[in-house]
């Protein structure tokens, strides 16, 4: 399979633009067709929308593709002392959609935190708030008692959080990364540069300790999304790296207990992040189920 091609960090920043969400600037990327099917992509926690340059050109030969960076990540606004919500990143959402003037059904690509915000919108479509067409989730915490969080999240949600935030910086972010990256697919320094340049954006890691509530939050809104994600009306699709520490195999496995007819990819020897580490197969597989609709 041919090594797909990435957008250097510069030029993906340059194809940027903004809007205001609440008083707060926010960035956000379109790609492909206006006329062709919306797919709204979700990134991560701590990092931002430019996961997805490895994707993003050979999307949007097929859809009309949206992204942003939320708000407290990336090149959007990170607001001091803001209570970050998961349920707000999902109203930040819809706001763009609006902005954009985009009413078709939805199709959603999400990846870990960002999974949490499509489980929202998810469960407001079945409150008749929105309408989805589809839903793939990358690894995450889908549900709360498979989630296993890292030393630094753990920290984070600690009475020191503000102090280990600070104190983050791009080694401890290698460190990180090299435990929830497959063994095989880890980042190149020049990745992790990226990624730290992301974060550490407007004094981001300044705010990473109130970003991280989405933790306990996931706990009060399980059952809700549970039974969204049950409903069987939206097709679903999990595309998992098996490896990964905090959301691999064992999220996929409770996945597959819980969800009626279960739609799942297991990618063998793939950590948490399997649209940088395996995008080929990333593409293949969403293509796949795209096919299937």
């Amino acid at each position: 399979m041919t090594r797909l091609a990435g957008i250097a960090l510069a030029d993906w920043r340059g194809q940027g633009r903004d809007f205001d969400f609440r008083g707060h600037a926010l960035r956000y990327w379109t790609a492909g067709a206006a006329t062709a099917e919306p797919l709204l992509l979700i990134h991560g926690f701590p990092t931002a929308s430019w996961d997805w340059h490895y994707l993003w050109a050979s999307l949007s030969q097929h859809y009309h593709l949206i992204a942003c960076d939320m708000l407290g990540f990336g090149d959007s606004a990170k607001p001091r002392g803001h209570e970050y919500s998961l349920l707000e990143q999902a109203d930040l959402q819809q706001a763009l959609l609006a902005h954009l003037g985009i009413q078709a059904p939805l199709h959603v690509l999400a990846h870990d935190y960002g999974d949490s915000v499509a489980q929202e919108l998810l469960a407001r479509h079945y409150e008749s708030r929105l309408q989805l067409a589809s839903c793939v989730f990358l690894n995450g915490g889908l549900f709360p008692e498979t989630h296993r969080p890292v030393l630094v999240q753990k920290l984070l949600l600690s009475p020191v959080g503000a102090l280990i935030g600070r104190l983050f910086n791009r080694q401890k972010l290698a460190a990180n990364f090299a435990r929830v990256f497959g063994p095989q697919t880890q980042p190149s320094a020049g990745e992790l540069d990226d990624f730290w340049s992301l974060i550490a954006h407007n004094d981001g890691p300044g705010v990473m300790h109130r970003l991280i509530r989405y933790v306990p939050e996931r706990r009060v809104q399980r059952e809700r999304w549970l039974v969204a994600m049950q409903q069987g009306g939206v097709p679903l699709r999990v595309i998992d790296g098996a490896v990964d520490p905090i959301s691999g195999a064992h999220m996929l496995a409770r996945y597959r207990e819980l969800i009626p007819a279960p739609d799942t990819v297991l990618l063998d020897g793939i950590g948490h992040y399997p649209q940088i580490e395996a995008p080929e197969q990333v593409l293949e597989h969403y293509l796949a189920f795209r096919q299937t609709l």
